[in-house]
């Protein structure tokens, strides 16, 4: 008997593969106009990008991070500033705070969405908070109507963290749109992924998104001139006209992880708990129905939000190391996100914060694992791995 073929934690190939005329005639053109850096080709994009996000502003720059680090700059971020923000994110959300100087102050997450627990960031509000940045973890939103209430009412700045998050909505409309500024990330992994590093700033303020634009190519205005020090965050032009190709496609692609995310959720449902409401045998798993899963030994993720747009699939498990080793064997792709929560990392030592600060926060990074849910996924190899998971939690 051959070993079924490895499940991969993200396939660009498959994603790629249908779009390979458009991605091939879009770079062929870029090298024959020879213009590299921003130009017509980031200028379209950013026009279509800000039409599907339902901003006024678009800024496309060099990667997710420099988005974030120039939308922090815009609003003159700095030195003894604080900024509360979660510490449960990849590294940027706090470094760019700290790269500017400023202080990040931690909030620990809510268990059931990881992102920010907005009950507990009006008790971190001192008279140096000067931005709330939220972020909008594995694709779900955060909650923002209750921090754009805490914001205007103490005379703070929002500014989103979205690199994971293009496409998502809210009650109160996309993400993007929902404070003064917003971050994207094009990173290849993202829902819409660059061939390289890309990013975007978003905003409905005209005078951030010129300052962004005047920051982003070394504060130079014109050229050679610097009223400003800004940065190198320009886009490649390449990056933009693939993007573009690509950004068509996003709704069904996340229609597609939407579906996969149901399917698991469905999958898991019968499988580990017996739900009744599901036909496991749809998914090959008939054997697996009732197998006896303790609720506490799996925790599935759940949409708060309708807009959910599922950059991850990312269960919880007391056992999450050892369950990491057995889908390696099994040659199931899956990831950790994130190992080691912001304020344990030996860069932010300085700023005091000790184990179990954040309980839910650490709690999340001891186990949370990320599941495969690209589109291209299909039943077969969602059922293997939830026969995968299933099986080995209720050995």
């Amino acid at each position: 008997m051959t070993n079924p073929a490895p499940i991969p934690l993200l396939d660009l190939a498959a994603q790629n593969q249908p779009l390979m005329p458009e991605l091939r005639a879009a770079f062929e053109r870029v090298a024959a106009h020879g213009h590299f850096i921003l130009g017509p080709e980031v200028e379209s994009f950013e026009r279509a990008v800000a039409a599907y996000l339902g901003v006024e502003h678009a800024i496309g720059v060099s990667s997710g991070t420099d988005a974030l680090l120039v939308a922090l700059m815009a609003l003159d971020l700095g030195p003894g500033d604080e900024v509360i923000t979660s510490p449960f994110s990849f590294f940027a959300t706090a470094g760019c705070v700290a790269r500017l100087g400023a202080v990040p102050v931690f909030v620990d997450i809510d268990p059931a969405t990881f992102n920010l627990d907005v009950t507990k960031v009006e008790r971190a509000i001192t008279s140096k908070t000067k931005l709330i940045l939220p972020v909008h973890l594995f694709g779900q939103p955060c909650a923002m109507a209750p921090l754009q209430a805490l914001a205007a009412a103490h005379g703070l700045r929002l500014v989103e963290d979205a690199a994971q998050a293009i496409g998502a909505r809210t009650a109160l409309g996309p993400v993007g749109g929902l404070g003064a500024l917003a971050a994207f990330s094009f990173f290849p992994s993202k829902n819409l992924g660059a061939f390289g590093d890309a990013g975007l700033v978003t905003t409905n303020d005209a005078a951030l998104a010129a300052r962004v634009r005047l920051l982003r190519s070394h504060g130079a205005s014109p050229k050679y001139f610097n009223p400003e020090i800004g940065g190198n965050f320009r886009l490649d032009a390449l990056q933009a006209a693939l993007l573009a190709v690509k950004l068509p496609h996003l709704d069904a692609w996340a229609q597609g992880r939407a579906q996969n995310a149901a399917r698991y959720t469905a999958a898991f449902e019968a499988a580990a708990f017996d739900a009744a409401a599901f036909e496991a045998a749809a998914f090959e798993a008939a054997e697996l129905r009732g197998a006896g899963v303790s609720r506490d030994a799996l925790t599935l993720p759940r949409a708060v939000e309708a807009g959910h747009v599922w950059n991850q699939y990312t269960i919880r498990t007391p056992r999450r190391d050892a369950l990491k080793a057995h889908l390696a064997a099994a040659q199931i792709g899956h990831e950790v996100y994130y190992p080691l929560p912001l304020h344990l990392q030996k860069c932010f030592a300085k700023l005091g914060y000790a184990e179990g600060a954040f309980p839910e926060a650490e709690r999340a990074s001891r186990e949370a694992l990320s599941l495969p849910i690209f589109p291209e996924l299909g039943e077969a190899r969602l059922a293997r791995v939830v026969r995968e998971v299933v099986g080995f939690l209720a050995s």
